[in-house]
């Protein structure tokens, strides 16, 4: 595991110290031999088996994916910065890939975590460089209000799972996710089980988030600078998810009484939050609730504890990763432009970038799952999870998956169809650099079809 965190946190000095001419170009190629590089964690020489294990810290088919996500995304978020960062003077261009920097270490440490406490902690960390990231490189002065909201919803929530955190250690002796996982824990008496079991969940399902509990969601993405809003909906949103995979086992037998309303609220969350997307006019706002839809099946799939479940979790939150990441990146390309994000003024791009709205259809058809995408895959495994644990949950699913397809053609006719606004007939055309950001984002996509056990966390 340090082969891949060491590297990445010498980029901290090396960003601070490289010449201002290749700055930029060598952090970028440095940082995407990293991405290379950690695609070697998918050789797992046993089934099932831990890899890289040292005494805190693990791999196993679980965590690779998500920890390889983290690697692929830092390139990609520096080639996308690169606009955002061309007036910026030489120090706060230093500044803001230290920060970045830091982010992706924290990162790649939470998922390879193999104690619960250590897991915690590092979970935590991660939302000091988010943070700065919203705070100090936002568009707007909302981004102060963004910022207060994304820090207190995940503190607040996260505080119960330390007390459980600290109470298993008293208990146990360990923490080890490891140790956990091998023997048989003892379920806490009647009256504090379902105590234990909302301390363990909430901080996850906050961060996920689950419909309810989403409200930091789009005013962090809305306020959050590219770079901020592709590893939100990229990687941070499935910490919550991968948190949930790895606490959900220790609580089994979960309390039927609590387990109803929280997948009643996510399957009523699908529904809800994709309908806001059809009346929404923000561009980034509308990407961000469609985040917070999908994550409704992940958090539905994992609560139900099977192996179906738990795969077409795994494949949905990797497919996610990327495809709502693209989306902001081609929001972006038009808000460089246009300098607005409301749909209604920026139309009728198509004639202007054709090649650009290439790139929109792909990615849309991506976000609604259209066969053979590795969406569908995930959305199928979930759909068919749900359907055998209640039957009539093929009608929630069934009418989110077509309010899905609905919002995202909404959202490719009102960027791309109708007449062009005549303030917007001399726009700068595309650079190379935006289409080399969304292939290398849509590359895996395309690649994860032929094999998609790679990201499946062999739960099957």
């Amino acid at each position: 595991m340090l082969k891949i965190i060491i590297p990445t946190a010498m980029l901290i000095p090396s960003s601070l110290l490289l010449k201002p001419t290749i700055l930029l170009m060598t952090t970028t190629s440095y940082s995407m031999l990293l991405a290379l590089f950690s695609l070697h964690l998918f050789y797992q020489p046993v089934i099932l088996a831990l890899s890289n294990t040292t005494f805190y810290f693990s791999t196993d088919p679980s965590s690779t994916p998500l920890i390889i996500l983290s690697c692929w995304l830092l390139p990609l978020m520096i080639l996308a910065s690169q606009n955002h960062l061309k007036s910026e003077p030489l120090n706060r261009k230093r500044m803001f890939l230290v920060v970045l920097v830091t982010l992706q270490t924290t990162l790649i440490m939470t998922f390879a975590a193999s104690e619960f406490i250590l897991f915690y902690i590092l979970f935590e960390t991660t939302l000091i460089p988010t943070l700065i990231i919203i705070t100090r490189w936002g568009n707007q002065i909302e981004r102060l209000n963004a910022g207060l909201y994304f820090l207190f919803y995940t503190l607040a929530s996260s505080l119960p799972l330390l007390i459980t955190l600290l109470h298993l250690h008293s208990t146990f002796l360990h923490a080890s996710m490891e140790l956990f996982s091998l023997q048989q824990l003892h379920p806490p008496s009647t009256k504090t089980a379902q105590l234990f079991w909302i301390a363990c969940l909430l901080a996850f399902m906050v961060k996920l988030p689950l419909y309810g509990f989403h409200l930091w969601l789009p005013k962090a993405h809305v306020e959050a600078p590219i770079a901020g809003s592709m590893v939100l909906a990229a990687i941070l949103l499935k910490l919550g998810g991968y948190g949930l995979i790895r606490v959900s086992p220790l609580l089994y037998p979960h309390p039927q009484t609590l387990v109803l309303p929280i997948m009643v609220m996510a399957l009523w969350g699908i529904l809800m939050t994709s309908s806001i997307c059809l009346r929404q006019t923000d561009l980034k706002a509308l990407i961000a609730y469609s985040s917070v839809s999908h994550m409704g099946l992940v958090a539905a799939a994992i609560l139900t504890q099977t192996p179906w479940g738990l795969t077409g979790a795994m494949i949905l939150m990797i497919a996610h990763g990327l495809t709502s990441s693209a989306l902001f990146t081609l929001a972006n390309t038009n808000y460089e432009r246009a300098h607005t994000r409301t749909l209604l003024i920026v139309r009728g791009l198509q004639l202007i970038f054709p090649l650009m709205s290439s790139w929109w259809l792909l990615v849309n058809l991506t976000n609604m799952a259209l066969p053979p995408s590795i969406n569908l895959i995930g959305e199928l495994y979930i759909i068919i999870t749900l359907f055998n644990w209640s039957p009539p949950s093929i009608l929630l699913t069934g009418v989110g998956t077509l309010i899905t397809a609905s919002y995202s053609l909404y959202m490719f006719l009102m960027t791309q169809r109708g007449s062009t606004s005549t303030q917007f007939q001399l726009l700068s055309p595309t650079h190379t650099r935006e289409h080399l950001t969304l292939i290398l984002h849509l590359l895996p996509l395309g690649l994860l079809i032929l094999k998609p056990a790679l990201i499946s966390g062999l739960f099957i």
